[in-house]
């Protein structure tokens, strides 16, 4: 593979670039190879200064045959990075390709559970648990949604919300068409609700006690901080209800703006109705809902409305797919539910 060292070598470093001077400490070389490999891949640059001169590598096969022997040494499971000696300025420099594979890669010497390192902007980070936990879902092709409850059965679902959201649609709802839809799942011999079926149609005490984060906040600030509220609104129903409420809740905090045409006066919301809509059903359908003690939250200030929603982009994505139209859906009971009720109007397709 070719590539431009003259040009790469003046981004900034980014979630797949990082720069070194040189291979000191070669333990942090090691962990952003495993953070690279567990996110979204990446290039390490060795022989450039922080200044961003260019200062070489000296003996560069020698340098080459330690990272690799490293590598082999220290990195389970075994991974194989391109590693190339490139010129620039008359002087070499050494290029560490690293693909992303489904992980968990660690460094042996920190084991299995402390080794594990992610990529979060331009920093490698010590991964947690759940990240380590969303990594092995996408090795194993299932979304946190699709896992099982084992404690809770068909009794955890509120079946009245069901047969109202699916009954135009389907008309009375029965148990295969929940299994159908990924709200329930086989599990040890019988049918138990799914992480997703609770985040949708749970039972409000089960879902309290299984998911309490599975809800939306929302509040208007006077000011352009969060120093002082105005106006809060804590929605703990079904994930469903957020997509009529939240918009009622921008609109009673925003002002209107008029538009005169001719001898007709038109009111024009702060932040258009769709707009709301297509972000909001992004992140309640892309929410990372195994984080503990994180929600969607949507905020208003004076002068703007943010709509965050927790979680990093999916191991294996970057900003640049994104702003590209590559989508991928984090949740796939969720999406699967907003297509089928019309929320969504293409699966897959960016929002």
């Amino acid at each position: 593979m070719n590539f431009d060292i003259a040009r790469i070598i003046t981004l900034p470093e980014s979630k797949t670039l990082e720069f070194k001077q040189n291979i000191s400490p070669l333990k942090q070389i090691m962990r952003t190879i495993v953070a690279f490999a567990n996110t979204a891949g990446g290039i390490i640059v060795i022989g450039r200064g922080d200044q961003g001169e260019i200062v070489g590598v000296d003996d560069p096969l020698a340098v080459e045959e330690q990272l690799a022997n490293s590598v082999a040494d220290s990195i389970a499971p075994m991974i194989m990075p391109d590693i190339d000696i490139v010129s620039l300025e008359g002087k070499s420099m050494l290029c560490i390709r690293v693909a992303h594979w489904p992980g968990p890669f660690y460094l042996e010497s920190e084991g299995k559970e402390h080794g594990v390192y992610i990529r979060l902007g331009s920093t490698t980070r010590q991964s947690g648990p759940e990240f380590i936990a969303e990594i092995k879902r996408q090795q194993s092709n299932k979304s946190f949604d699709q896992l099982p409850c084992p404690e809770y059965g068909i009794e955890s679902l509120d079946h009245q919300l069901i047969q109202e959201e699916f009954g135009k649609i389907i008309g009375k709802v029965k148990e295969q068409q929940l299994i159908s839809l990924g709200l329930l799942t086989h599990f040890s011999g019988r049918n138990v609700v799914t992480y997703g079926g609770l985040i949708l149609f749970g039972r409000h005490d089960v879902r309290q006690m299984v998911l309490p984060d599975a809800r939306v906040s929302c509040a208007r600030f006077r000011g352009k901080n969060k120093a002082h509220f105005l106006d809060r609104l804590d929605l703990e129903g079904s994930i469903l209800d957020t997509i009529k409420q939240v918009p009622n809740f921008i609109a009673r905090n925003t002002r209107l703006f008029p538009k005169i045409a001719g001898m007709v006066r038109e009111d024009i919301p702060a932040y258009p109705d769709f707009v709301i809509r297509e972000i909001l059903v992004n992140s309640i359908v892309h929410c990372d809902y195994s984080l503990i003690g994180m929600r969607v939250m949507v905020g208003i200030f004076s002068d703007r409305l943010e709509i965050q929603s927790p979680g990093i982009l999916p191991f294996g994505m970057t900003l640049d797919d994104f702003k590209s139209g590559v989508s991928r859906i984090r949740n796939r009971v969720l999406a699967r539910t907003f297509k089928e009720l019309g929320i969504m109007e293409e699966w897959g397709e960016r929002l």
